[in-house]
């Protein structure tokens, strides 16, 4: 599927979640379909927005971080956290399949970090690299952001200042090492939750910019729709703006 082809599925996912919410559907299990609708297009579709090359969309620490704080609504935690939480592992052994503190493996010890932080992750590589937000660049990446080499056999913690923290193999403990991963050798870079001091929403400016990328786009026009809705102000605070934070505000983390 082409980058645009892809986008449009994702408009096209969110127009029929906001045309849920709009007609006001009720009970329990529709509302929880709903929900969990809005937030997989939310995730995806900003996911793309960041992702996606050739469509005019710019990804911004801003909205890398709101995307995160979407995934991560409601713990609060930021990549500070994540450094802290993960070094309490440190010197723990690795061992194949384990995730706490007799033994980890590299996806054991990610999974177990967030949880410490309230933010459900999946167990294995391939899962835990499609989470939060993708970073543009190695340049890009903050402390707590995840790096996965191509493969995606193993996974590692950013600290910043070109260290990492990983469980290695069998016969390493959990440690803090200088980063061999250059740019060419990442699959991707993903942040869970907002960088330090990030505030998991995107401004106004950000927001606008990168859907105003996609302005072209059959079926984006839709988006406007959910404006009314989200009760928004018109206080600099475009309808497409206001969509993309309503969207983003129903996010959960899977």
């Amino acid at each position: 599927m082409s980058p645009v082809t892809e986008v449009l599925s994702r408009i096209q996912d969110i127009q029929a979640t906001i045309a849920q919410l709009r007609a006001g559907t009720t009970g329990a299990a529709t509302s929880a379909t709903a929900t969990a609708a809005s937030a997989t297009s939310a995730t995806a579709f900003a996911d793309a927005l960041a992702g996606t090359s050739g469509t005019g969309a710019t990804a911004t620490s801003a909205s890398v971080d709101a995307v995160a704080g979407s995934v991560a609504s409601g713990s609060g935690a930021d990549g500070s956290d994540v450094v802290e939480s993960a070094k309490k592992y440190l010197g723990v052994p690795y061992v194949f399949g384990g995730e706490d503190r007799t033994g980890m493996d590299c996806s054991g010890l990610v999974q177990t970090v967030f949880k410490d932080l309230g933010v459900s992750m999946p167990r294995v590589v391939p899962d835990q690299a499609r989470m939060g937000a993708e970073v543009s660049s190695l340049a890009e990446a903050k402390p707590g952001d995840l790096l996965v080499p191509k493969g995606e056999g193993h996974i590692v913690i950013y600290l910043g200042d070109g260290k990492v923290l990983h469980a290695p193999r069998p016969g390493k403990d959990v440690q803090i090492v200088d980063n061999w991963y250059k740019e060419s050798d990442l699959s991707t870079i993903r942040r869970i939750v907002p960088a330090e001091g990030g505030t998991g929403a995107a401004p106004a400016s950000a927001a606008s910019s990168a859907l105003s990328g996609l302005s072209g786009l059959s079926g984006l026009s839709g988006l406007s729709g959910a404006a009314g809705a989200s009760g928004a102000s018109s206080s600099g605070t475009d309808l497409m703006t206001a969509a993309l934070q309503k969207l983003m505000s129903a996010g959960v983390a899977s």
